[in-house]
């Protein structure tokens, strides 16, 4: 059975044990690692049982796919960055290079202002871009969060100070997700086994250093530390009630903005 995952040290760190046959699983697991905006496509194909997605996707995605409680990426300090070589104003047509119209970032950034122009571009071409002036700003996410200094960029806009000051709760950013039709027996022992994986490496981080790095668009060291300190923590493990509020009102604001579908389904998979 075939896993999506991203290239960046979050992902990489919480799935070394899986991809390696570190802890049991119910059947065997392959990885494919891609950026996140082809995940994103490619589960609104069904195309992957098992992927990682932005929680934006996922909203659109809630019939055919229920996310797990491990694995995914939530918390405080950690959104999208708007970044520009200066002052911009306001945004009204500004052209702003976005990581994919089903990002998070995307979704968070149309719920700030949607009077933008938006340029899709993978999310590493994104700092070059507006470094060169080719786009007015761009919308910055995964490691670039830590780097964009380097490119003579300023931050404009904490998406997830926003987001925080605006409903008091954590920013939901990427969940794993399972096909429901794999059945919920199937489901949960994926979720126990992804949860076992994030374990093992808390218990072994040096073990998966050379896999991060292998994948990693910044190899320093700091950088991918950094990286993993800030998206991996205790909704990682289990999204928690908390957790699951932040994940609901994102898709209520989405919902009500005109940006996301309505659905009745449950969103997570339930460990009973």
């Amino acid at each position: 059975m075939q896993l999506g995952y991203s290239f960046c040290p979050n992902d990489t760190f919480i799935f070394y044990a899986l991809a390696h046959g570190k802890v049991a699983t119910p059947v065997p697991i392959t990885e494919q690692l891609e950026d996140v905006e082809t995940l994103n496509r490619w589960a609104l194909e069904g195309r992957l049982p098992l992927t990682k997605i932005s929680y934006a996707a996922y909203g659109h995605l809630r019939e055919r796919y229920v996310a797990l409680r491990s694995g995914g990426a939530l918390g405080r300090g950690v959104g999208p960055l708007l970044v520009a070589k200066g002052p911009l104003g306001d945004l009204r047509g500004k052209k702003i290079a976005i990581p994919g119209r089903h990002t998070t970032a995307f979704l968070l950034l149309s719920l700030y202002s949607q009077d933008f122009e938006p340029v899709e571009m993978r999310y590493d071409q994104i700092m070059p871009a507006v470094a060169q002036g080719a786009v007015d700003a761009g919308l910055i996410i995964h490691e670039s969060r830590f780097t964009y200094h380097l490119h003579g960029l300023q931050k404009l806009l904490d998406l997830g100070e926003w987001w925080e000051s605006l409903t008091g709760l954590p920013l939901p950013l990427g969940a794993i997700l399972a096909r429901r039709d794999l059945g919920p027996d199937t489901i949960r022992a994926i979720d126990r086994a992804v949860r076992a994986s994030l374990e093992y490496a808390y218990a072994h981080p040096e073990e998966t250093v050379a896999y991060i790095k292998q994948h990693a668009q910044e190899l320093q060291d700091e950088v991918i530390w950094a990286h993993i300190h800030t998206y991996v923590n205790s909704f990682s493990l289990d999204v928690g009630p908390e957790g699951e509020a932040a994940v609901a009102e994102l898709f209520r604001r989405g919902e009500a903005a005109g940006l996301l579908p309505t659905s009745s389904q449950p969103l997570f998979s339930t460990d009973k």
